[in-house]
């Protein structure tokens, strides 16, 4: 398992600032959140090519900005727009091997949109053969407001579509479900590749390591008894932590210490 950090807890700095910022701080394992199209292009590309260079970077993840739409775009049974978009998801698979990154992020369906769940699955199932066949890995994260924030729906899924089924855990995520993050891992098992990482108590539901009201030993132990051993990625809000990329570098050692 390695420690890592998300640009995400940066915003609204731009993301290449972000990453550089992170970089400077002595954060070596990196997930990058792409807020805008213009982004998996030049020169935003070339800035983040050269600081990932610079500064001998891992890049474990890509997380879109899009999942707003995805529920209109990939859970439908118009066929047009789930092209479309599964083309439109093809720039960032490659965007991703030019960084590196193996893990593509996806939200997905909310449950406003009614679509049936079978379909749900066989519409992932579709997007992740489109990103095998070009090197990495879609995961489903369990979301609070989407479909995915169940874990009954996560094991569903599971079930369905088998060895196609891969998931980033999101702590803070499962906490708001009212979802228990070490049951989670228990459960899903070896289909988690990928943790988004924070800690709850009395002071929040999105807090730094060490902050929250658990020893944080006991949830990476579970990690590591299901055969883990990807990247726990600090995941925070603006609002749940201070003190910038030096801080947020800091908590990331914090996590490495316990891994």
């Amino acid at each position: 398992m390695t420690a890592g950090v998300s640009t995400a807890c940066l915003y609204p700095m731009e993301t290449e600032k972000a990453l550089r910022s992170l970089a400077e701080a002595g954060a070596k394992n990196i997930e990058i959140f792409l807020n805008t199209h213009c982004e998996l292009r030049k020169p935003y590309l070339g800035d983040m090519l050269d600081c990932i260079r610079e500064y001998g970077l891992n890049i474990t993840s890509v997380h879109p900005y899009t999942c707003g739409v995805e529920p209109m775009m990939l859970f439908t049974a118009y066929e047009r727009r789930l092209n479309d978009m599964i083309g439109y998801y093809k720039r960032f698979f490659g965007f991703m091997g030019k960084v590196g990154a193996k893990y593509f992020i996806l939200h997905g369906n909310k449950p406003e949109n009614s679509f049936p769940v079978e379909a749900e699955f066989e519409n992932f199932a579709r997007l992740q053969k489109a990103a095998r066949e070009m090197g990495v890995e879609v995961l489903r994260e369990n979301v609070a407001r989407c479909t995915s924030g169940k874990l009954s729906y996560m094991l569903e899924m599971k079930r369905y579509l088998g060895d196609m089924a891969s998931f980033v855990l999101d702590t803070k995520q499962a906490v708001r479900a009212g979802e228990d993050p070490i049951e989670a891992a228990k459960a899903l098992g070896d289909s988690i590749k990928h943790i988004h990482y924070s800690e709850s108590g009395k002071k929040g539901d999105c807090l730094p390591c060490g902050c929250g009201d658990r020893n944080p030993a006991v949830f990476f132990e579970t990690l590591k008894s299901v055969g883990f051993d990807g990247a726990v990625i600090l995941e925070l809000y603006a609002d749940g932590y201070t003190g910038g990329a030096k801080a947020l570098a800091e908590n990331c050692r914090m996590i490495a210490e316990y891994l």
